[in-house]
């Protein structure tokens, strides 16, 4: 049957066919390259914890041989340590930030220096993006449910009620039928200016000089944020990332217009930071050179019909440390399960347009802080910030270490899937709409994993709270207690879903249930088992009831070949 075509095969594009194949969806991915990635050292991402599980769930294993966990992140300023934050391996994202801030609060108030005071956050994963895109694309060649093809360019799009027609240039042009087009295509997307879709924002917002090199700085492992470093060519600030092997990426923010950065004027630059920050220049070995510009734009609309924007063909961020291919990779888990839904049985509208409603909203909140902060790097806003420059260093340090609204995770606290509140929800350490915590969980046949583990498969999750499980056979708990009741809740329920148990969570009480969505972000938590209460919120999750239109055409097998 008709395939999801997704436009562009980079990083997004790649991870939504693999995110698709995961629950039973066919995806042609349509490439203009040639599919092969050209080694660019000074190109590097940062994934948060969220999105570099999500990575690595979907295949992509070279970010445990090519990638980096930093060890601790530095804030200095001038020639003063301002911050210090122990980094760990990955957490929860709600439980890093919460805990970050909490220890913050207390070293603020005590009488140790800031320079000691310590937070402990989740360590991002850094690596080179050419290495990340490899990894997907040897993970996208052992999938039959995807099929790539290389030199294809995008030259017209064409929709109906029952799907979409895209015809592509080149040495195999031809046209491609399907039931949903994803335009994943980059700034300069075709498939947005096919639909007709304005990309409004703001050019040059920053501009860093990048160099990649090899050599021995005095925080091994550690990433550094240096603001008005003492030296001739420092800049308003330096941000030293370390990778594997000894290499670090450094970034000079520049102004952002004009100084025209040749290689005598960067070699000068690379000295003159070491020097800076070793005492002397030692030796260095230059990899790789570039000039990064970040703009701010985000387009108008993200859905027209049958066809949805992703990534840099939907918005551009990235200033303040925030990281675009965070967002892009979230909007691939968001809008895949969602499409799943719709291509085996078949979607309500409102499930379709909540992906805009959604991710739209969680990136313009991030494009908004990311305004607020610029100003306050420039000083601005000093004197309205507490601490002053470590009030500063605080806020300018969250995009990079992905807290705050600069850089934790998005939650839709007002998301449209979620059921009205009622008497019998609870409150828990995670806030409705919010990514829910990590914890170890038991599945029915009595296997453990983590709850992270359980998502993207294109089922709802439903989590019992139960004290104790862990110690009993499942053969007495399975059938004691709230479970049998519970079991028979969850089988009814309107959508697919899996049933786990968790012997805790943050903030809930024995016997809690959760209802979590595919892509794992909490919908609802009750208090016992309440099936009335729970169909409405499984209700809610898919939209409704799928329209005549949908629910004709959900009859599918999953086979491209």
């Amino acid at each position: 049957m008709d395939p999801v075509i997704v436009v562009g095969a980079g990083p997004v594009g790649l991870a939504l066919s693999l995110a698709l194949a995961q629950q039973g969806v066919p995806s042609v991915l349509l490439d203009e390259t040639t599919g092969r990635e050209e080694p660019r050292p000074a190109r590097t991402v940062v994934l948060r914890p969220d999105t570099a599980h999500m990575v690595d769930r979907l295949g992509c294993t070279t970010l445990r041989d090519e990638g980096v966990r930093w060890t601790a992140w530095r804030s200095y300023r001038r020639k003063q340590l301002v911050r210090r934050v122990e980094l760990t391996g990955p957490q929860t994202p709600t439980e890093s930030a919460t805990e970050a801030r909490s220890r913050d609060v207390a070293s603020a108030a005590s009488p140790v220096s800031a320079a000691s005071a310590a937070s402990v956050v989740s360590a991002p994963l850094h690596l080179p993006q050419d290495a990340l895109a490899r990894g997907l694309r040897e993970a996208v060649a052992g999938r039959h449910l995807i099929k790539l093809v290389t030199g294809s360019h995008v030259d017209s799009l064409e929709q109906d009620g029952a799907g979409v027609t895209v015809h592509t240039r080149g040495p195999g042009a031809t046209w491609w039928r399907g039931s949903h087009v994803v335009g994943c295509d980059g700034a300069r997307s075709t498939v947005r200016k096919l639909l007709g879709i304005r990309f409004p924002g703001r050019t040059a917002v920053e501009r860093h000089a990048v160099a990649t090199l090899r050599a021995e700085l005095p925080w091994p492992g550690e990433a550094v944020l240096h603001r008005r470093p003492p030296w001739r060519s420092g800049g308003e600030e330096i941000t030293a990332r370390p990778l594997p092997d000894g290499v670090w990426r450094l970034d000079w923010l520049l102004p952002p217009q004009g100084e025209l950065v040749t290689p005598d004027v960067l070699v000068t630059r690379v000295r003159e930071t070491l020097a800076g920050w070793c005492g002397e220049t030692p030796p260095y070995e230059l990899i790789d050179t570039g000039v990064h510009t970040v703009h701010h734009r985000l387009a108008r609309d993200w859905r027209v019909g049958r066809a949805f924007l992703a990534g840099d063909a939907a918005h551009l961020l990235g200033a303040l440390g925030t990281q675009e291919l965070d967002e892009g990779l979230r909007d691939a888990e968001n809008l895949a399960w969602k499409l799943a839904h719709d291509w085996h049985q078949g979607a309500a509208e409102p499930l379709l347009d909540s992906y805009q409603s959604e991710r739209r909203t969680a990136v313009a909140a991030r494009l908004r802080a990311a305004d607020q902060a610029l100003s306050v790097r420039g000083g601005a806003l000093r004197s309205r910030l507490p601490g002053a420059g470590r009030g500063q260093a605080t806020l300018l340090a969250d995009g990079h270490l992905g807290l705050g609204q600069l850089g934790a995770p998005p939650a839709h606290p007002h998301f449209p899937l979620g059921p009205v509140c009622a008497p019998a929800q609870v409150v828990l350490g995670t806030a409705l709409g919010a990514q829910v915590a990590d914890v170890r969980i038991t599945a029915p046949d009595g296997s453990g994993a983590r709850l992270w583990d359980r998502v993207g498969r294109g089922r709802l999750l439903v989590v019992l709270v139960a004290p104790g499980t862990g110690v009993w056979d499942r053969r007495h708990w399975q059938s004691a207690g709230l479970m049998p009741r519970l079991a028979e809740a969850v089988a009814a329920l309107p959508a697919r879903a899996e049933l786990l148990v968790a012997e805790a969570y943050p903030g809930a009480a024995a016997h809690t249930v959760l209802l979590v969505r595919p892509d794992g972000h909490l919908v609802a938590s009750f208090a016992g088992v309440r099936p009335e209460e729970l169909y409405a919120a499984a209700d809610a999750v898919r939209g409704g009831e799928p329209s005549t239109a949908s629910s004709a055409s959900s009859d599918r097998t999953a086979d491209v070949n």
